[in-house]
């Protein structure tokens, strides 16, 4: 069963990796200014946001669980960040401190998870407006802009000549450290057997509720250190950055195959979904689409990733039921009478 369930995932990696690569295509032949270094170089880099939290939120997913207060932790990432610099601290000691607060977020979900027994999404529903409100609280309606020029290039800028974000390098690190975790350790195997089956898989002996946990805390952890990249790449730290990128990222990552009941789907798939989402809404953007319509066709994306995998998995099992159905029946020599 699980060879099977394997499959389609990866049959379904494969519509999504493709559909990119056509899309892709259709983009660099056909739409003025796409191939251009620079709008490329902002096409990846307007995507890493999305990508660095769809790194946790896959682990979260596979394992049953959703965060949807991942933009709100961001944003009140970002808006500490500004609040600490204009408090006169530097950089090296503030970037501690918003990591620090991530892994909090992060672990008040957790437990309220894990500890009181509470359903991930009316939790992290909850968690999405305080964590905006208290970000509110601590910036106001100020923008902070004027953070070191070495840390706003690195954010923002690219590899020599080529459209290459600087910040890709360390995104692809934590890409391969993320695809072992999940596809390679006993870590990675027991998520999918929580999602899977939960009471199957702690009478297994996995440690669910210190998995999930675990997870959760990840979780918050990038959903910062997303609030800090973010607030460098845009110059600009604000109490609303990051607002309704949680919808990409839930989007993305079901786009790319991740079953939203969890215990199926592969973390290659989930970033090709991310670029997928992002190179969509880069042509959008070229295209003079309204920032609306844009929400728009995320949403719709959104249905058809849960939708779709169903589909395909339907028309698998109504297929194997066919080819049952049409097989000779197996013929049986009856023993001869000593």
């Amino acid at each position: 069963m699980a060879d099977i369930s394997l499959s389609r995932a990866i049959r379904w990696d494969t519509v999504v990796g493709a559909l990119l690569v056509v899309v892709l295509l259709f983009s660099f032949g056909f739409v003025d200014g796409f191939g251009n270094a620079l709008n490329l170089s902002f096409l990846i880099g307007n995507t890493l946001p999305i990508a660095l939290i769809a790194l946790p939120m896959t682990l979260l997913v596979v394992s049953g669980e959703i965060d949807l207060s991942v933009a709100s932790t961001a944003g009140l990432s970002g808006a500490v960040m500004g609040a600490l610099w204009n408090q006169g601290m530097t950089i090296e000691a503030i970037i501690p401190i918003c990591l620090l607060l991530g892994v909090v977020c992060g672990l008040i979900n957790g437990l309220l998870v894990t500890r009181l027994g509470l359903p991930s999404l009316a939790v992290t529903i909850g968690t999405l407006a305080a964590y905006r409100g208290i970000a509110q609280i601590v910036l106001g309606s100020d923008a902070v802009t004027d953070f070191p020029s070495r840390y706003l290039e690195f954010a923002s800028g690219r590899i020599g000549d080529t459209s290459i974000p600087d910040a890709f390098l360390p995104f692809l690190a934590l890409l391969a450290i993320a695809v072992v975790a999940l596809h390679a350790t006993p870590f990675g195997r027991s998520l999918f057997a929580i999602g899977a089956s939960e009471e199957a898989a702690r009478f297994a002996g996995v440690r669910v509720k210190r998995q999930k946990l675990l997870l959760f805390t990840l979780t918050g952890l990038m959903a910062s250190l997303t609030g800090i990249f973010w607030a460098l790449h845009y110059a600009s730290a604000r109490y609303d950055n990051a607002t309704g990128l949680e919808l990409s990222v839930v989007a993305a990552v079901l786009l790319g195959g991740i079953d939203f009941d969890g215990g199926k789907g592969t973390l290659g798939g989930a970033i090709a979904g991310v670029f997928l989402l992002g190179a969509l809404q880069n042509v959008m953007s070229l295209q003079d689409v309204s920032a609306q319509s844009q929400i728009v066709v995320t949403g719709v994306l959104l249905v058809l990733s849960v939708l779709g995998p169903r589909v395909a998995r339907q028309i698998a099992v109504a297929r194997a039921g066919r080819r049952a159905a049409g097989s000779p029946p197996v013929s049986r020599t009856p023993a001869p009478t000593p």
